[in-house]
């Protein structure tokens, strides 16, 4: 079967995607068109950001030849994905995920996510030269954690989880200019330009994996180390972990570049009486890092594929670790642990 590896961008202004015999057409402004054929199935996503239209016609098809449809702000921050009503048709796979929450695959679960996320950010601290981190007592401390109440276990791994990832960032935050550097990480209502920088890319990483996620036909309110909350996507912020350190890698890279007139500043609510000044990247900048991250998740890393080859691509890698812990939470794996790549 050919390997889905066109993707569509609409991210300018009044663009238009419609269909027309057996093709999905894009119209720029200025009405010169290009046309995707259908029959060659190789339309792997399509990016529509606001400001442009698609028509019925073209949604219908997205839904029917599944074509990934994200639907961004003008800002390139995705905010909404086309989803199929065929998208929930593996009923035994949400079953045993609901399953795992008192069989003991939650817990192991909850335990492999954190000692995968503390292996992969001492992988970025080993490629900069940064100290790192003592794996072995984070790691037996996980392992020898047991029972029943996943709440007390839950609270436990991510105890040891935010003291490993409080030094973790101490040290990469030394690679960024002083001059917006933060003292620490903070992601709810960050008001400093670099925090909004990370929070703004793992949003692109949520739904790269929320995306994966649903064609693996989990359930992406359902996760294992983040319990589960009204409007928390449990399970996403669970795979989100597995790969945060990518995103902290190319961050370290695209910023760079980054000047202080390339950031803006708003005034927000920080509460019902308070008022404040949040600073982000211009809408110029912001397009600019959104591109460049679906870029650099298109790059091979060196983890061999489940099929063939060798190689995969980072967006690749992240669907298959979704239908590998589908596969683990069905039985037809005797075990999941997440792969992780070695940084060059």
């Amino acid at each position: 079967m050919k390997t889905k590896n066109v993707k569509i961008a609409l991210d300018s202004f009044g663009s238009f995607l419609g269909r027309e015999k057996g093709c999905l057409v894009v119209r720029n402004r200025e009405g010169k068109a290009r046309r995707y054929p259908l029959f060659e199935n190789s339309i792997a996503e399509i990016q529509v950001a606001s400001g442009n239209t698609v028509s019925a016609g073209a949604l219908a098809t997205c839904a029917f030849w599944n074509i990934d449809l994200v639907v961004q702000t003008q800002w390139g921050n995705p905010i909404a994905v086309l989803k199929s009503l065929n998208d929930d048709d593996h009923v035994k796979t949400r079953i045993c995920q609901y399953e795992a929450l008192n069989n003991g695959k939650g817990l192991e679960t909850a335990k492999q996510i954190v000692l995968a996320k503390i292996r992969g950010q001492n992988e970025l601290l080993r490629k900069y030269g940064l100290r790192w981190l003592d794996y072995y007592p984070y790691s037996q401390a996980v392992k020898a954690l047991e029972g029943n109440d996943m709440t007390r276990v839950r609270a436990r791994l991510m105890s040891y989880e935010g003291k490993y990832s409080e030094q973790y960032f101490r040290q990469i935050f030394s690679l960024f200019n002083e001059a917006y550097r933060p003292e620490r990480r903070k992601t709810f209502k960050a008001y400093d330009c670099l925090n909004n920088v990370f929070n703004v890319s793992y949003r692109v990483l949520s739904w790269k994996v929320h995306l994966a996620l649903i064609r693996a036909k989990l359930e992406p309110y359902l996760g294992f180390l983040h319990g589960i909350q009204f409007g928390l996507p449990s399970l996403v912020c669970d795979f989100e972990d597995l790969y945060r350190y990518l995103v902290d890698d190319f961050l370290i890279g695209f910023c760079q570049t980054v000047k202080a007139s390339d950031f803006v500043l708003k005034n927000e609510d920080y509460s019902n009486t308070k008022k404040g000044k949040r600073e982000y990247l211009n809408q110029e900048k912001n397009r600019e890092l959104v591109n460049g991250l679906n870029r650099y998740f298109e790059t091979k890393v060196c983890i061999p594929r489940i099929r063939k080859g060798a190689r995969q691509e980072i967006e690749t890698l992240i669907s298959e670790e979704a239908m590998l812990f589908a596969m683990y939470l069905r039985n037809e794996k005797k075990e999941w642990m997440p792969r992780v790549v070695l940084l060059r």
